[in-house]
């Protein structure tokens, strides 16, 4: 039974086979084999555990978010419940990342530090308030990302204790030496003091077995936080605190859900809230699934998380600036509009979200390569299915949430074999009554379509990856190093802000600013340094640099409430030009491009 306090594709989930699931890359992401439950993200009111029912469990998490675990067999006995104010389905996370240069076992003596210093055409840093002489010393850097390898000396103070004040890693069994963090049961929970044990032994891993395999996280918390050695490299903040979530990587797609994410957030505010300390955080993970409109509960939660102690969220704009992904056009009465989207060869399924303002009133025609079609009339029907050619087409027609006026229309094209059919695949929209007329259609991050798979008339705006859209968050797009132009796979915003919020009320989901993003060199897992591209790797210069803005502001004493959005404000007054872009705010770099 539909539900109107469930998103499409939770509605879509609910009423699909378990082949079908297992066929999609969305609809079966909250299903966990092993246990045979479904996990969802809910936001709630009141005392929600009394009314659920036997066998379903809720783990609350803050602001009135929580996670229902849910048998398969009970899955579609969820009720409408009034307490739910609204539910959703876990999505996949992906890298911010590009590409990955060679291992280096040295570099030439360019830090973090220096790459501001040089980008800026030689700027003195003792010219800009906030930073002469800080080392974000007293503030903890949150990395909620693919581990860290914690015997590097990077991460090490002087005298080989570790820097890190603790690491949960999600992946891990739990056990009784190391439990999760105390309302959680995912993972293991390693103290300071267990790290430095395992530091002084042989094999520090048989006593702390946490690897980053990725090498992800280790080089997003080195271009943040690295140590300074001789001769070396040096990060940001060098000598802040850092907390470590390795997130986790569930079934065979190996990518974390944003249940881990939201448990991850929970957990560091929680631990940074009773220690007293500034809380920096850093997420290099996006996807496209979403209106982008910061209305997500992923979005919404994160804005509470922002507002919990003192804190600041720092999130990458993602690369999905060129990789046409993105589609977007305004409707007239009377002319039929079609979308062309390019499907390449072996692609084994494809998710497709049209969104719309509720108030226009259209059918859709879905015709696939061969020329079969299907007709979708959302004001008549919510759910639509039917076989195109070798492709068997899924259909939910949502309606508004208690968050927005967007409907959201979400197609799921699985295969009758083994691949959707190859082609050009055509959406005709055939207006009835129009009053606002905007449309825009994502599809999912090009790390997971193959190479060709795009829109044909591609738009480059609001290419932004969620959860980046969040209002109460620094987005951070990438420019080079040197030059400081704008890196063209970045996430985009809107070309102009006001003209946006009148087609869908985006508000603030626009990069904040830019920063080295090309080509930067970190500390690679096992040893060595690598260069890494991608938003993943210009997000914690800034990170870095909120940490030493809290220092001088929070713990020298020279502004106490300088977090949240007034911090932001102050990397936005300080922000530089960036080459070729004269109007600011800007869709590409926000408000410029961080200076030192």
């Amino acid at each position: 039974m539909d539900q109107e306090n469930m998103e499409s594709a939770l509605n879509l989930a609910m009423e699909s086979s378990k082949e079908m699931r297992e066929r999609s890359d969305v609809l079966g992401v909250g299903y966990d084999e092993t246990t045979d439950r479904w996990e969802i993200i809910i936001k709630y009111n009141g005392n929600l555990e009394e009314t659920l029912e036997q066998g379903i469990t809720l783990e609350p998490l803050i602001a009135g978010y929580g996670i229902l675990t849910v048998p398969d067999s009970l899955l579609e006995d969820v009720p409408p419940n009034p307490q739910i104010e609204y539910a959703e389905l876990p999505k996949r996370l992906y890298f911010e990342q590009e590409t990955e240069r060679g291992m280096e076992q040295g570099i030439d003596g360019l830090t973090g530090q220096d790459i501001l210093h040089r980008e800026s055409g030689g700027v003195d840093a003792k010219e800009v308030p906030g930073t002469d002489g800080l080392t974000g010393r007293g503030v903890l850097i949150a990395i909620i990302d693919s581990g860290i390898d914690y015997t590097l000396a990077n991460f090490h103070n002087t005298d080989g204790t570790t820097r890190i004040a603790a690491l949960w890693d999600q992946t891990l069994t739990p056990d009784e030496a190391n439990p999760p963090p105390q309302g959680f049961a995912q993972g293991r929970l390693f103290t300071k003091d267990q790290i430095n044990d395992a530091l002084r032994l042989a094999i520090p891993w048989a006593a702390v077995p946490s690897a980053d395999t990725s090498g992800h996280g280790t080089a997003v918390a080195g271009i943040a936080a690295s140590r300074r050695m001789e001769g070396e490299y040096a990060g940001i903040a060098p000598e802040s605190e850092l907390l470590i979530v390795k997130l986790g990587n569930p079934a065979d797609k190996g990518f974390p859900r944003t249940t881990e994410l939201l448990r991850a957030l929970t957990f560091s505010v929680r631990f940074t809230f009773a220690r007293n300390q500034p809380l920096v955080v850093n997420l290099s993970f996006g996807n496209s699934y979403g209106s982008h409109n910061g209305t997500s509960l992923l979005e919404r939660f994160i804005d509470n998380v922002s507002e919990i102690g003192r804190t600041v969220i720092c999130i990458g704009t993602g690369n999905e600036g060129l990789s046409g992904g993105r589609c977007s056009g305004w409707l007239k009465e009377g002319q039929v509009t079609e979308v062309e989207i390019q499907a390449a060869a072996y692609e084994a399924n494809l998710s497709i979200q049209f969104w719309k303002n509720f108030v226009d009133e259209y059918d859709l025609r879905l015709a696939a390569p061969n020329g079969d079609s299907l007709i979708i009339s959302p004001g008549q029907q919510k759910r639509t299915e039917g076989i195109l050619g070798n492709t068997k087409a899924l259909v939910f027609a949502g309606q508004p949430t208690p968050y927005s006026t967007n409907q959201e229309i979400y197609f799921d094209l699985l295969p009758e074999a083994y691949y959707i059919d190859e082609g050009v695949w055509r959406l005709f929209i055939e207006p009835k009554s129009i009053r606002n007329g905007f449309f825009y259609l994502y599809l999912p991050v090009a790390s997971t379509r193959n190479q060709g798979t795009r829109f044909l008339n591609p738009s480059l705006e609001m290419t932004l990856t969620i959860p980046s859209t969040a209002a109460r968050t620094v987005a951070v797009s990438a420019c080079h190093p040197l030059t400081g132009v704008f890196a063209d796979f970045s996430g985009r915003g809107a070309v102009s802000l006001d003209q946006f919020q009148e087609k869908s009320n985006i508000g603030a989901a626009r990069p904040t600013i830019a920063a080295p993003g090309v080509d930067i060199m970190a500390p690679a897992a096992g040893g060595g340094y690598a260069s890494f591209t991608g938003t993943s790797f210009a997000t914690p210069f800034v990170t870095g640099r909120a940490a030493l803005l809290m220092e001088w502001g929070i713990l020298r004493g020279h502004d106490y409430f300088l977090y949240g959005e007034k911090l932001k404000a102050e990397l936005i007054r300080a922000a530089c030009p960036v080459p070729g872009i004269e109007t600011y705010p800007s869709e590409k770099v926000g408000f410029g491009r961080l200076c030192p």
